[in-house]
């Protein structure tokens, strides 16, 4: 791994957030509490309109949504879709670049799963 894109730092006195690592990277990305809902519900649904996306991640601001929605864009991980219409629609859906992701989340909730249940039979003896 090239020193610039390496997470584990050569020296003990490296900062890992100070690095180009691309594992922390992609977490600042799709890591915030609201990202990865809005992804996994993209993922299963297609093209979908603001207010269904609201309605459908539970708990979810209108300041924190649109604000999530702008950055996945800006990442190239979602495509919004604006149709001269009155009233207008717009219409949110992963790109290709946000589909790619998916294989690593699939892997990433396995192990999830598999850590509840140690962490529960661990809480449980």
């Amino acid at each position: 791994m090239n020193n610039d894109t390496d997470c584990n730092a050569k020296f003990p006195s490296d900062n890992i957030y100070e690095t180009k690592c691309p594992l922390i990277y992609a977490l600042d990305i799709i890591g915030q509490k609201w990202k990865l809902p809005i992804m996994w519900y993209l993922f299963q649904n297609d093209f979908t309109r603001y207010n269904e996306l609201k309605r459908k991640v539970k708990g979810i601001t209108n300041m924190m949504l649109t604000k999530s929605l702008k950055e996945l864009e800006e990442h190239n991980l979602i495509v919004r879709t604006q149709y001269e219409t009155i009233p207008p629609k717009v219409e949110y859906a992963l790109t290709e670049r946000g589909k790619a992701l998916l294989p690593a989340l699939n892997e990433l909730s396995l192990w999830g799963e598999e850590q509840i249940k140690l962490d529960k039979s661990k809480s449980n003896s």
